[in-house]
Formats: C-alpha cells, structure tokens, sequence
C-alpha cells in the first residue's frame, strides 16, 4: 500500500476525517485516484457530512474493479446518503442492489425496509423488515422500525411497543428509539407512560423537533384526560 495511502487510511481510522482527507487528496494529486483512494474519500467526506462531494467518489468505487466487499460498502453508503438527503427512490435502488448481489445483510434490508416507508410502501416496508429480523432477530434499527411503523400504521399496537421496547434494550440511549417506544405508548393511549419516555428521549436529544412534537401531543392528550 502506498505510504500516503496507509497514512489516510490510518487516520481516518483513527476518526481524524480532515487529516485523512487531505493525506488522500495530496496521493491523488500526485499519483491519480484508484478505486481504493476513491473509497476513503468518499467515507471521509460523508462523515465530513460533505455529502455531494462524497457521492462523486463512491459513485467511482461501484462502477469500479475494486473489491466486492468494498463495492457492497461503497453501495450502502451511497444509500445512506441518499437518504439523509431524501432522495429516497435512488436510497431504494442502492439498498436493493445490495440484497440484488447476494449478500443477505440484515442491515442493508433494514435500511431499505425504512427507504420504502419514507415513499409510503407500507407493504413492502414491513416485508421487508421483517426480512432483516429473521436474519438478525437483534438488529435494533429494523425492530424500531418496524415498531414504528406497526404504530404509526395502527398496525398491531402491542406489537409495536414490544418491537420498540427491545430496540431501545439493545440501545438505551438513542433519542430515535425511545421516541419510537413513547410513540408507541401514545397510539396505544398509554400517556403517562409516553411522557415519561418522549422526556428521556428530550433528555437525550433536546432540540429535536419531531420529538418535542410528539411531547406536545402527548401533553395535550393528557390535558384532555383530565380535564373536567
């Protein structure tokens, strides 16, 4: 491996995003970009949330010579991306072709069980999901998804809080899931219970609008409960 290239691939290990990222532009300048440069580029400038520039490079690695593992990686971020920026009918053709190349991961049908939700696909969205649990029954994204969508879609309430409760038992403090698992409470008119868990999730994310949304609707509920 080319010295430069190792040193950028270090310290983008090392979560030094612009140190890695300039180390690999100063070896393209001097030597061109390969597909290997182009996938750390890429990753470093997605978590730089430089996400324009960074779809550019990937965009290289998947139509590159370069390793399946990285071209199966380079896909998944370009999912990614493509979803936070929401654009989500290209997200699904990316999570799709990942499924399309034989790797059966949990993660990739779970992304793409969220994609077909966000272009309201319930159907498809829930298939999906459920897809990624039989893979990996303790993948938190999928079952908090999943959870949320049985919520949201009245699909199974019970089921809904469940499915949340045990995404945010694998992770405690992430403000999505609990927001997820108070929604839930909230569908099923548990109230005080989805105050309490939309106030740890405030706790965790205080200036997260959707949540604070869903307190307010939660505190008005309970207004209406008590009211004379």
């Amino acid at each position: 491996m080319n010295e430069k290239l190792e040193r950028g691939v270090r310290l983008y290990h090392a979560h030094r995003f612009e140190q890695a990222l300039a180390e690999l532009r100063a070896l393209e300048a001097e030597t061109g970009a390969t597909p290997e440069s182009d996938y750390y580029v890429g990753l470093a400038l997605t978590q730089l949330g430089k996400y324009e520039e960074a779809l550019l490079s990937l965009e290289k690695v998947v139509n590159s010579h370069f390793s399946f593992l990285h071209i199966i990686q380079a896909r998944m971020v370009l999912g990614y991306i493509y979803s936070v920026t929401g654009r989500f009918r290209l997200a699904e053709f990316e999570f799709a072709k990942v499924t399309e190349m034989g790797l059966q991961s949990s993660q990739a049908l779970a992304a793409l069980g969220f994609v077909y939700y966000a272009q309201k696909k319930v159907p498809e969205s829930v298939e999906t999901l459920k897809k990624a649990l039989e893979i990996e029954p303790r993948n938190p994204n999928a079952l908090n998804s999943l959870g949320f969508i049985y919520a949201e879609e009245k699909i199974d309430l019970g089921k809904a809080v469940t499915l949340c409760r045990q995404a945010v038992e694998l992770v405690p403090r992430n403000a999505a899931y609990l927001d997820s698992l108070g929604w839930a409470y909230f569908r099923m008119g548990n109230f005080a219970e989805a105050r309490t868990t939309f106030r740890r999730a405030l706790d965790l994310a205080p200036g997260n609008k959707e949540i604070a949304g869903h307190m307010r609707s939660c505190m008005d509920a309970l207004k209406d409960v008590h009211s004379p």
